[in-house]
């Protein structure tokens, strides 16, 4: 059975959620892919039927090998989408999540290794997240949350981890991006405000912001 689009969305969102917790709830599902709390079951019911995920007791889903493997065909067509449209198109890269989300449903395999060839063969999406290979394999990421660093510790920007477009624009603001050098220079305790050095300038961010900073 070939997946629908509905249910490649799932899948990809699923993935997305297991990078952070090693089962998913109907409740994280619901939120992040703005449904209804009682359209979530019905479709995990269709994906538990055709072998993509399975049920965890008292904890939630997790994919199958199977399910596994087509949502990172699916985060492959997207990020790649998201690539093109900064990269081709000139979006900026707080509008192309969204419409990566619209344009994939009818997004066939052939046409997105075409986008993947006249956008320079991405390696990772505009905010750093890693593509998938054509064949499923994703590129090796030893990262690590900016918040688990201390003081001192100069690094490179590798992800930025949200696609909230006001944040992503505040980011860009201050000149926070992917391959972007960092010195921390400050820290509050109790997971306070932080402190960076992005070349000549300080900047100051907090928690909320500095957990979807991932860097190397």
């Amino acid at each position: 059975m070939e997946p629908s689009a509905a249910m490649r969305e799932y899948l990809a969102e699923i993935y997305r959620l297991q990078e952070d917790s090693p089962t998913v709830s109907t409740t994280s599902l619901a939120e992040r892919l703005d449904v209804s709390a009682p359209a979530v079951p019905r479709m995990l019911k269709r994906l538990k039927n055709a072998g993509y995920v399975k049920h965890v007791p008292y904890q939630g889903v997790e994919l199958t090998d199977r399910g596994r493997a087509e949502a990172l065909q699916e985060i492959r067509r997207h990020r790649i989408l998201e690539v093109f449209l900064v990269n081709v198109m000139g979006f900026n890269w707080d509008e192309v999540h969204e419409h990566a989300d619209a344009l994939g449903a009818g997004l066939t395999q052939p046409i997105a290794e075409r986008m993947a060839e006249m956008a320079g063969n991405p390696q990772r999406c505009p905010h750093g997240e890693p593509i998938p290979a054509s064949n499923g394999q994703l590129p090796e990421n030893n990262d690590t949350c900016i918040m688990n660093l201390a003081v001192g510790h100069k690094g490179t920007f590798s992800r930025v981890r949200t696609h909230e477009p006001e944040k992503l624009k505040y980011f860009a603001s201050l000149g926070v991006r992917p391959d972007v050098e960092f010195e921390i220079v400050g820290r509050a305790p109790f997971n306070g405000p932080m402190r960076l050095r992005i070349g000549p300038d300080e900047i100051v961010l907090g928690a909320e912001l500095t957990k979807s900073l991932w860097v190397t």
